[in-house]
């Protein structure tokens, strides 16, 4: 397996298992913090659900330029 292969797959492995996460404890958290202010709950969850495809989306802007 390449160096960079490797890298690769880890990196891959990271974004998912903190995606995983997040996505697991989204629903808990929202409604936390929705009981203190549904507006606040809802620009949490949205930059949340966002950060991931953000991740993704610089990922490949980094791998296009390498």
């Amino acid at each position: 397996m390449k160096p960079e292969t490797k890298s690769q797959m880890i990196a891959a492995a990271l974004i998912m298992i903190g995606a995983v996460a997040v996505i697991y404890f989204l629903p808990s958290l929202v409604l936390w913090i929705g009981q203190y202010s549904p507006a606040l709950a809802f620009v949490v969850g949205a930059i949340l659900l966002l950060g991931f495809f953000w991740i993704f989306w610089l990922r490949a802007r980094y791998q296009r330029r390498r």
